[in-house]
């Protein structure tokens, strides 16, 4: 079979016939919807992306999604978060704080106590 001598993208790097054809239509279909600015606009903006990534990073973790579990009904003192939760304080600080960077929980000091809620945004990823 001959190369046709084009690449998906139209780079000119060889491809073959059926891959060409798919891309081709793959092409018209991005040209239809109005091209690439178009798809660029599905993006977020990078600060977005970045806040997204944080949120995600934060719920990667069974601990932590553990901790946004029993948040979800209550505000609780670290104390009683770290009752439940059994690990040391020090990991429970580590926890909290990505929870806290990512937006997902709010620590509000009370005389000597954090009591920790979780924010809205956090409400969404636990049902």
């Amino acid at each position: 079979m001959k190369s046709s001598g084009r690449s998906c993208c139209g780079t000119g790097k060889p491809a073959n016939k059926n891959r060409a054809a798919r891309s081709d239509t793959g092409l018209a279909e991005i040209e239809r919807l109005g091209g690439e600015k178009v798809l660029s606009r599905a993006v977020p903006e990078e600060a977005e992306l970045a806040a997204q990534s944080k949120r995600y990073h934060a719920l990667s973790d069974p601990l932590r999604l553990s901790i946004l579990y029993i948040l979800k009904d209550q505000p609780l003192c670290v104390c009683v978060i770290n009752r439940f939760m059994r690990i040391s304080g020090s990991k429970l600080s580590y926890h909290l704080s990505i929870l806290k960077e990512s937006g997902l929980i709010d620590g509000e000091c009370q005389g000597n106590w954090i009591i920790y809620s979780i924010t809205e945004t956090g409400k969404k990823y636990v049902q």
